[in-house]
């Protein structure tokens, strides 16, 4: 590789990083609000995507963060765990159990998940990022009745609910920047270079630091609070970063290691996390034109330390996002810098722009998710399913619901169950058919029959009169129980005494035959 096209990468992989960098602050920012954490909790997160994972990864192109559809599992687990600083542990855990699941080499086994199951929880995500969303869109407070000095303020720009005071600016301002992450997909858009290169999350956020701004000079009192907006504190120096890193009270617990709901919280952050890494591999594959491939297993392990040194140091879980992922690629990356200079410019970002980030209001960012909760659960993807049969609608549904009234790992594994159930029923359904011809009978084994065909086949022996002729083609069945075969051989031991005579083929039977055809043709042809 000669030096020009050295510099062609370098400079590619330098636009499609800061083309990520752009769908990522926002993205860094509206996840760590959703999950009622600090904003640095967040960027700290994509920073380790960038600068850990990137480097670990195998994929030339994915690009790892925090992600909206472990939000979820983020806000259940503290509540649940009492602390973030226990959730911290949570996370560092499912980091090692992660980095496990690489060394078992287990990424195979995530195509093992029925894919009506994943679409069930993704669906299921989607809905409670919109539910919890909705209100911060709103700009709700939880003051009905604004009193005291900035009484008037208030009333010029909230609305009095019975649930709280609903504010206008934010309203007006999640509405604008909806419109914008729809028409920025339709085709008609697209047509413009400004379009294609300016990312929608980035043109919601330039909406939104331009409403706050003008509404600051224009009308005060219509313009978007601090307390709805993002709140990061100025920083100078690496120094300043420690201390403002103080709220992880200097990391995670370890007295909670012996908290059965700590392992618990970190066994579904792990294998939630692994999925959705394991699905944006394949998504991105699918995508490239020229089809690298990731190895997953080694993804698993990049992933696992990039959750450990998230987890130690305050940072939400990471996982592989398809979102960034896409973004990377149609920006024209080439190899895994790109995400590395994402890393670069979050970091930078923490230091340089604090004072534009601060400017976001917070209904941007909850549009953002809004918009992202619409895509995972739009009513095509209902009816798409639905129209593949109820064998795949049910898990998905039964997913869907399992999460909403529990939790992710209780609803997948719901889902799972569901799917094997259906299976199996299939498998069972009349695996023995019986066919009649005057006095001929053929019974046929359909399938591999188990101990539960027993029952169907003693019905059907039963109508085989005396005199008859039965013929049994076991040719398609690889496994027989031996209860079955007990039965059967019974009725053949018995057949001469009513006259029945019977004919009993098997696999081995048809495959001698096959070789026999298959030799006399060979014969034939030479």
């Amino acid at each position: 590789m000669n030096l020009r096209t050295v510099f062609s990468t370098f400079q590619r992989d330098l636009l499609a990083g800061t083309v990520v960098f752009l769908v990522a602050l926002p993205l860094c920012l509206g996840i760590a609000n959703a999950s009622g954490v600090e904003p640095f909790a967040g960027l700290v997160s994509g920073i380790v995507g960038g600068l850990i994972v990137a480097v670990l990864s195998g994929s030339r192109l994915s690009v790892s963060g925090p992600a909206a559809g472990l939000v979820v599992i983020v806000v259940d687990g503290i509540a649940q765990l009492g602390s973030f600083s226990a959730f911290l542990l949570a996370v560092l855990l499912s980091g090692v159990i992660q980095f496990g699941f690489g060394m078992l080499k287990a990424g195979r086994f995530a195509a093992y998940v029925p894919s009506a199951v994943i679409k069930g929880m993704l669906a299921a995500i989607g809905v409670l990022l919109i539910v919890k969303q909705f209100p911060l869109a709103l700009g709700l407070s939880g003051q009905s009745e604004p009193s005291g000095a900035h009484a008037t303020t208030a009333m010029a720009g909230a609305i009095t609910t019975p649930f709280g005071s609903i504010s206008l600016a934010a309203c007006v301002i999640a509405l604008l920047s909806l419109a914008i992450l729809v028409g920025w997909e339709t085709r008609a858009l697209r047509r413009f270079a400004l379009v294609r290169l300016v990312p929608a999350p980035l043109a919601v956020v330039l909406l939104g630091i331009g409403a706050t701004l003008l509404l600051g000079l224009l009308a005060p009192a219509l313009a978007p609070p601090a307390e709805h907006r993002v709140a990061l504190p100025p920083l100078e120096s690496f120094a300043a970063l420690r201390v403002a890193l103080e709220w992880v009270d200097f990391g995670p617990h370890f007295t909670q290691l012996v908290n059965p709901d700590v392992w618990r919280v970190a066994i579904t952050l792990a294998i939630v996390a692994s999925l959705e890494t394991l699905l944006s591999l394949e998504a991105v594959e699918q995508i490239d034109p020229q089809r690298r491939v990731a190895p997953p297993d080694r993804e698993l392990k990049a992933q696992g330390i990039g959750n450990l040194i998230a987890g130690a140091i305050g940072g939400l879980p990471i996982t592989s996002v398809i979102v960034r992922s896409s973004a990377n690629l149609h920006a024209g990356a080439q190899s895994r810098l790109s995400a590395i200079i994402h890393g670069v410019l979050l970091l930078v970002s923490v230091f340089a722009l604090t004072s534009v980030i601060n400017l976001i209001p917070l209904a941007c960012l909850a549009a953002i998710l809004i918009f992202t909760g619409l895509k995972l659960a739009k009513p095509s993807l209902f009816v798409a399913v639905a129209k593949q049969g109820f064998a795949p609608f049910a898990p998905f549904i039964v997913t869907l619901v399992g999460v909403l009234a529990t939790d992710l790992l209780a609803g997948i594994v719901l889902g799972i169950l569901c799917s094997v159930l259906l299976a199996l029923y299939a498998n069972l359904r009349s695996p023995i058919v019986l066919a009649q011809h005057g006095d001929h009978y053929l019974l046929s084994f359909r399938k591999d029959v188990s101990f539960l065909g027993k029952v169907p086949l003693k019905h059907y022996l039963q109508q085989i009169p005396d005199g008859a002729t039965l013929i049994v083609d076991a040719t398609r069945a690889d496994f027989v129980d031996h209860d079955v075969r007990e039965l059967l051989d019974t009725f053949v031991a018995d057949a001469p005494r009513r006259g029945i005579a019977v004919e009993v083929r098997h696999q081995v039977q048809a495959q001698a035959r096959a070789a026999r055809g298959w030799s006399m043709r060979r014969a034939a042809t030479e």
